[in-house]
């Protein structure tokens, strides 16, 4: 039987590699998902489409007005998933602020469309979950 080297055993995710380790690419992969999607429910808003119903809500906005919140968010969204991908130094703090901002605003969402709301804000739990509990660092801190 051989040696195997010790770089091939360290494998991907090691203490030396440059790759982002796994709850990083969920918590990016997410964030690059719902962005477009929360672009798009922005979009339906902004025109004004019948997806959503009004109700008497004390959260009650215009429903444009709910579209830009979501179409500014979804672009968020992106922005830091990006950022969290390509494993820059600023993209895991903006996308725990960002994830918490949406949270905040799906929960001020579910009477007009519960069906998305609490998936979304399903989604930005786990992703502020996954962005703020594992982090192995370079310096081998947490």
């Amino acid at each position: 039987m051989t040696a195997v080297p010790k770089e091939t055993r360290r494998g991907r995710g090691g203490p030396d590699s440059s790759e982002i380790n796994g709850p990083s690419l969920f918590a990016g992969s997410v964030l690059m998902l719902s962005g477009p999607l929360s672009i798009l429910m922005g979009a339906s808003g902004i025109a004004q489409d019948t997806l959503f119903s009004a109700s008497r809500y004390a959260y009650r906005f215009d429903l444009t007005a709910w579209g830009w919140i979501h179409l500014v968010i979804g672009v968020a969204f992106v922005i830091t998933g990006l950022g969290v991908l390509t494993d820059k130094s600023w993209g895991r703090r903006a996308g725990v602020v960002v994830a918490g901002i949406s949270l905040i605003t799906q929960f001020m969402f579910v009477p007009y469309y519960p069906l998305w709301a609490i998936p979304a804000m399903t989604l930005d739990l786990l992703i502020i979950f996954a962005l703020t509990r594992f982090h192995v660092g370079t310096s081998g801190g947490r």
